[in-house]
């Protein structure tokens, strides 16, 4: 690995986070989340630091159901593109996600050569049974409504790519 390190966020770091994802959200490349939402999900956070200390990087895994994960909220400084982080943040998010006994993740993302060098493809339309996707259907979380392709949120992510990786 390059001059930085990859650790688990603490939320000390959710101010760093909110700075690192507000110009890509600004570009409408993430969609925006509200200070409270990135307190809440704290846990859910890996952060990179340079060797200055300084928060170069972030990405969250969210826990969708028993076999499936959402890698969200993933974002390089932009003098740090190129270079490794996004690829280490990836790889500590796939270690936790099989830590917690997942074997898929997806993602939403209009970054599709990065992830597809990370091993992710297009997805399907049919990705889970009919039980888990009525299951799914009463989640209120944004990422699962991305996840089931749901009208609703077409608006906010129009021109994205639904991707998933097998583990």
């Amino acid at each position: 690995m390059g001059d930085y390190t990859v650790r688990r966020a603490r939320t000390s770091d959710v101010r760093g986070i909110r700075d690192l994802i507000s110009p890509l959200v600004d570009e409408r490349i993430l969609l925006g989340k509200e200070l409270v939402t990135l307190y809440e999900s704290v846990q859910e956070f890996r952060v990179v630091d340079d060797a200055a200390g300084r928060l170069i990087g972030c990405g969250a895994l969210h826990v969708m159901w028993e076999d499936l994960g959402e890698v969200r909220t993933l974002a390089t400084a932009a003098d740090y593109r190129g270079k490794g982080v996004g690829h280490a943040l990836v790889e500590a998010l796939e270690a936790d996600a099989r830590n917690l006994g997942l074997s898929r993740l997806f993602c939403l993302t209009f970054e599709v050569e990065f992830f597809r060098r990370q091993g992710f493809v297009e997805m399907g339309e049919q990705v889970v049974d009919p039980q888990v996707y009525a299951e799914l259907l009463r989640s209120h979380d944004e990422g699962v409504a991305e996840f089931l392709d749901l009208a609703r949120v077409k608006p906010n992510t129009l021109g994205n790519t639904r991707m998933i990786k097998h583990l």
